[in-house]
């Protein structure tokens, strides 16, 4: 092959690579993940309500968020894993939607909720206690379904899909 083949094959390569869209693993900056969603249960004293979640299970993917999406549906939400049981901040920083945050212990119990969350505020929104997961849904999510503290959230990482579907 000549010099001249070699580089232009080189150069075809190149020009090719650049064309690629980005991975979720290489998301450019200003732009929504989307991760897998899992079911998702909620069981409050109107009765159980099912959701698709997406789980942000590690540091990037929560630190993301729903940041930058102008939607959700209202069957729809993104559950926040954290490996460790603590006292977790949340903001709504990049997030042009509000939410509702559920602060939910190990046990899949809500400890809290914070409704209506002002879109694109760095203001602190605490947990109030250790948890080990938050839920985010639609604003007005948690005051239809008559959403609170005690409550009880069935999801994979609570370590409770088997309990009764009441």
């Amino acid at each position: 092959m000549t010099r001249l083949a070699r580089s232009l094959v080189l150069l075809t390569l190149f020009l090719a690579g650049m064309s690629v869209q980005p991975s979720s693993a290489q998301q450019l900056p200003g732009q929504p993940q989307s991760l897998p969603t899992e079911p998702l249960a909620i069981v409050t004293s109107s009765g159980r309500h099912e959701f698709a979640v997406e789980v942000a299970d590690d540091r990037r993917e929560r630190a993301i968020g729903l940041m930058f999406r102008t939607s959700i549906g209202a069957d729809q939400g993104m559950l926040f894993d954290y490996p460790e049981v603590k006292e977790v901040s949340m903001w709504m920083r990049n997030t042009y939607i509000p939410l509702d945050m559920l602060f939910i212990r190990a046990d899949g119990t809500i400890a809290n909720v914070a409704h209506d969350t002002t879109p694109l505020s760095l203001e602190s929104i605490s947990s109030d206690g250790a948890v080990r997961g938050v839920l985010e849904l639609a604003a007005g999510t948690a005051a239809r379904l008559d959403i609170q503290a005690g409550d009880k959230v069935i999801q994979r990482i609570f370590g409770n899909t088997g309990e009764d579907k009441q």
